[in-house]
């Protein structure tokens, strides 16, 4: 049995761009190509890896297959990108992983900074809730992520995001400079039940209150809607901001809560090796913006990265030379 890098490439792009002429599009070849080199990946396994329909599909062999083929390739890339390094012509693509808040809110900022500062190297942007990303991050859809409070290990942090309330502007409490969240007690209120549900239950026990949401919507867009139409309030994070439309206020919290954002790769793998470059990068680049703009605010709210309210440094230089731990 011999299985080859050019299958597994052709399998793992169909399953994850839904169809034959997408992954031939995807990989730079032709439709019939493609097609070929699954064809031949399932006659050395003797078994069928994909449905043919719309979208394509894995098999149960497929879904099986499925992890084995992601490693095998992500390996392979690494050996690759390994050897480039060692000319100094880092080049390749990095697929990052981040929810829709961190997508919109932040990662703009380092996909500009990293198209400058690292030409060679292209980073594809995966956007999923909390659980997808990291799924994605340990079966190697994504080699990097930007997660939400990890746990210690090698790592950037990228910001400290504080949470705030989300409030109509003819709120009676909208004017104010920050809002205790004891002040709306009377207020129904509403919640997104992702990631960040586990840090609002914090924060009312912290004030002392019963957490008691009127209604759960899974969607962002949702949730800001029925604010809107004044049905509730809510809390999002800061990094959330890009999403508020005029007619609402989001203001700081009391009692005071945050969250770290952390750009980091899997722990059950081996890492791409482009990601200790873009780590260095990135941990130059919110250096600099420290000492050029210290606490100065983002057109956002949010600080920059690395300004003093995000508590990026210290810590982020020395973070990023963690990254080596993972070679």
């Amino acid at each position: 049995m011999t299985v080859n890098l050019p299958q597994l490439r052709a399998f793992l792009a169909v399953v994850d761009a839904g169809g034959f002429g997408a992954a031939a599009a995807e990989l730079g070849l032709s439709q019939s190509a493609v097609s070929h080199a699954v064809a031949s990946l399932e006659r050395e396994l003797s078994a069928p890896l994909l449905v043919r329909a719309t979208p394509a599909r894995t098999t149960a062999l497929g879904e099986r297959v499925l992890p084995h083929a992601r490693l095998a390739v992500s390996a392979a890339r690494s050996v690759e990108e390994i050897a480039a390094s060692a000319t100094e012509a880092m080049s390749g693509i990095v697929r990052l992983a981040a929810t829709p808040t961190v997508c919109q809110g932040l990662v703009p900022r380092l996909l500009r900074h990293w198209r400058e500062d690292q030409p060679r190297l292209t980073v594809r942007v995966f956007e999923g809730d909390s659980a997808e990303v990291t799924t994605w991050l340990d079966d190697g859809t994504a080699d990097a992520a930007v997660l939400i409070d990890p746990a210690p290990g090698p790592g950037v942090q990228l910001a400290v995001d504080g949470y705030r309330a989300l409030l109509p502007r003819d709120h009676p409490l909208a004017g104010e400079p920050a809002v205790d969240i004891r002040d709306l007690e009377d207020d129904r209120f509403l919640i997104s039940p992702n990631g960040c549900e586990a840090r609002i239950r914090t924060i009312h026990q912290l004030a002392g209150l019963r957490f008691d949401p009127t209604h759960r919507v899974r969607d962002l867009a949702t949730l800001i809607s029925m604010v809107q139409a004044g049905i509730g309030v809510t809390i999002l994070s800061e990094v959330s901001r890009a999403f508020v439309p005029p007619d609402l206020v989001l203001l700081p919290l009391v009692p005071e809560t945050s969250r770290r954002l952390v750009l980091t790769g899997p722990q059950t793998r081996p890492w791409h090796p482009a990601l200790r470059t873009l780590a260095e990068s990135a941990a130059h680049h919110l250096a600099h913006t420290t000492s050029r703009s210290n606490a100065q605010e983002s057109p956002s709210g949010l600080p920059y990265p690395g300004s003093t309210r995000t508590s990026a440094s210290p810590g982020s230089a020395s973070l990023a030379h963690q990254w080596s731990n993972r070679r």
